[in-house]
């Protein structure tokens, strides 16, 4: 079960984008099928990127499996305490480097669009993913053997949201509390008057 939460906007948004959210209580008894796992990462493959460099890398977990268990091993304290009730965790990293080793400057933007993709499919799915960057990112690296251009960004938990999930009170009431935004105003820059000529 999925509370309502829709996003209030100045103008209508598509519902997947409006009623997306980051809950923390998950079904613990939910499994992840494979086919909306390949959906999530077919959506995450399809992402735009500098050049189609494609730099995100996943590794997928699945509750049950040694590797999530390592996976939340790596986790912040206050992440620990409900991210292993997700029915996967999903390490995503960057390739900052090609295989010449050239830089790719746009690696970590690009690695974002994977993860906003994969997302936004998610809910499509039913499914709800709360993304976490507090983890032990050094130690994912030594864990996985992840090589010197891959950069971990990102702890992603993917399932379904239920209302009996059991979190500590503050967590819980962050699930009840209204989402909330800045003001579309304060997000804008300001162009200013550029009709002038420059000064000589």
């Amino acid at each position: 079960m999925t509370s309502h939460k829709s996003a209030t906007t100045a103008v209508p948004v598509h519902p997947l984008l409006a009623e997306r959210w980051s809950p923390r209580g998950f079904d613990e008894t939910h499994e992840l099928d494979d086919t909306a796992l390949t959906a999530l990462l077919e959506a995450a493959r399809w992402a735009p990127s500098a050049n189609n460099s494609q730099p995100w890398r996943l590794l997928v977990t699945r509750r049950g499996e040694a590797a999530f268990d390592a996976v939340a091993g790596l986790l912040a304290e206050s992440n620990r305490t409900w991210a292993p009730a997700a029915s996967a965790l999903v390490l995503i990293a960057a390739e900052t480097a090609d295989a010449a080793g050239r830089a790719r400057p746009w690696a970590l933007y690009d690695t974002g669009q994977a993860v906003a993709a994969m997302t936004v499919q998610a809910q499509a799915e039913g499914l709800q993913v709360h993304q976490m960057g507090g983890f032990d990112a050094a130690g994912a690296r030594a864990s996985f053997g992840l090589g010197p251009h891959l950069t971990p960004l990102v702890v992603v938990a993917v399932g379904r949201r239920t209302d009996d999930a059991v979190l500590a009170e503050h967590l819980a009431a962050r699930e009840r509390a209204p989402r909330t935004r800045l003001p579309l105003a304060d997000l804008l820059l300001d162009a200013g008057d550029r009709s002038a000529a420059p000064a000589a």
